[in-house]
Formats: C-alpha cells, sequence, structure tokens
C-alpha cells in the first residue's frame, strides 16, 4: 500500500468484520519522528489460536479468499522501518493493534490522507461509533462521532455535507497538530 491510512483502513474493516461497535483510531507523533498507529475495537476478539496465526499471510478467517494481507502488511511495514508491532486480542473484549514507524527510515510508508479513511468509515457505517485522536508534542486533536451526531442535531453522519465537513474538520485540525517546526 503506498501509504499507511489504507492499512488502517484494511484494519478498521477487520474490526467492522468483528461486529465492533466503536474504533478508536489514534495517531501519535513523539519528538524523535516516530509515529504510533493505534487501533482499537469492542468487537469479538479473538481467540489464542487465530492470534497466534494473524501475522502469517496465509491463515484468515474469511471465506472468500486463502490469505490475509492486512495484518501481515502492516506489521511488515512497521518492522521494516525499525520500529515495531504488537496486536492483543480478547474473545468478547475487542482487539488492539499498534505499530510503530521510524519515519525517517528510507522504507517509511508516508501516513496519506487520513481525514479521507476515517470519512469514508464514518459514512459507510454509521450504526458504527469511531474515535480519530492525533498527537504530537502535547497537542491533541479528537473527532468522536459520538460528539459529532450531538453537535449535527439528528443530521446523519451519512449525509454527503456532514462527511464533507468531517474530512475538513479533520484535515485541518490533523494539519495544524502534525506541521513541522522549522
Amino acid at each position: 500500500m503506498r501509504e499507511l491510512s489504507l492499512n488502517i483502513l484494511d484494519i478498521a474493516q477487520n474490526s467492522i468484520v468483528a461486529k465492533a461497535t466503536l474504533i478508536e483510531i489514534e495517531v501519535d507523533v513523539d519528538k524523535r519522528e516516530f509515529i504510533t498507529i493505534t487501533i482499537k475495537d469492542n468487537g469479538v476478539g479473538m481467540d489464542k489460536e487465530t492470534l497466534e496465526n494473524v501475522t502469517d499471510p496465509f491463515f484468515t478467517s474469511r471465506k472468500t479468499r486463502k490469505i490475509g494481507l492486512g495484518v501481515p502488511l502492516f506489521k511488515q511495514l512497521a518492522e521494516i522501518t525499525g520500529g515495531i508491532f504488537d496486536i492483543k486480542s480478547e474473545v468478547g473484549k475487542g482487539t488492539t493493534v499498534k505499530a510503530v514507524f521510524d519515519t525517517t527510515n528510507i522504507d517509511y510508508t508516508p501516513l496519506g490522507d487520513v481525514w479521507d479513511t476515517v470519512a469514508l468509515l464514518i459514512q459507510m457505517n454509521e450504526n458504527i461509533d469511531f474515535v480519530y485522536t492525533v498527537k504530537k508534542d502535547g497537542k491533541q486533536f479528537v473527532c468522536d462521532t459520538r460528539q459529532l451526531k450531538e453537535v449535527m442535531d439528528g443530521m446523519p453522519l451519512t449525509d454527503i455535507s456532514v462527511v464533507q465537513f468531517i474530512k475538513e474538520y479533520i484535515k485541518e485540525n490533523q494539519t495544524e497538530i502534525l506541521k513541522r517546526s522549522y
């Protein structure tokens, strides 16, 4: 994948399939130029055997194809930059996927347009709540669909004008948080 936002989309899709009602996506940039991406859900979780095999590209729980590349690729992208990957899951409680990327490494894949990814997830999954958080240098921006639903006063988050607002809202705030100081 050409940008990490597409990996975020893929992992979030796994959460949707796992019947999550809340998906939390966090991008945390530290001072040493490492990016930590965490995707946490409250879905059905994975049993021990599934959790042990989830990073194997030839293991999948899907019936439509015999390979599953989302988690293994996310893991590989983190590790080739010198970063780390971790996944925790508990049946009935959900799953947390965490990947750390060294942005100074030549093999680092850019973050990409996460605002488009999050807006698409919100638009296509009106019965799921999403919390998107961006952090850097003590600054933080949070976009929470539960709060957006209150602010929109009954207007559905799937409405195209609302989706466009959400996309611009995330983009503007994320850009402000992640801008580099020169």
